[in-house]
């Protein structure tokens, strides 16, 4: 009796440190790149990774391309991100429930080129996403645009 009863208690911890875990890892991930063309790398917590095809991207990461480079993210929530040759692209904050598609989105194109197609994020909320620029914000508002930076 003591040995299932012990055994149900083990048991519901493991269940709740699992939920714990896949709550904490679905987080972490906040999109994935889908197309990389030339030099693609994303800079995370002081290491510089290859970026390529499948990996998982996180809040904060920041994806660079080359003189030869493209990279093409599909973000949690939908929301398409294209980058085109030298440029500098800081997921900045993002934040998604897939259930109510309420959250935050914020990044920063510090150079290069930015395609952007909004996700549930900005259907849902408008105001919830910002892309940055070294001179300007921009509020998205409609679902498809496209912007440039310069150093």
């Amino acid at each position: 009796m003591q040995h299932a009863h012990f055994a149900r208690i083990l048991w519901r911890l493991l269940a709740t440190l699992a939920a714990g875990l896949t709550v904490f890892c679905a987080q972490a991930e906040v999109g994935q790149i889908k197309v990389a063309k030339g030099q693609v790398s994303v800079d995370r917590n002081g290491q510089v990774l290859p970026g390529q095809v499948g990996m998982l991207l996180e809040a904060a990461d920041v994806v660079k391309t080359g003189s030869d480079g493209s990279v093409g993210i599909t973000m949690r929530d939908n929301s398409l991100l294209s980058a085109g040759p030298n440029s500098i692209l800081a997921l900045d904050r993002f934040e998604f429930d897939p259930t109510t598609s309420q959250g935050r989105f914020d990044a920063q194109l510090r150079r290069g080129t930015l395609s952007v197609v909004s996700g549930r994020i900005a259907k849902q909320s408008p105001e919830a996403m910002t892309v940055r620029t070294p001179s300007a914000v921009l509020g998205v508002r409609g679902t498809e645009f496209v912007l440039a930076a310069d150093d």
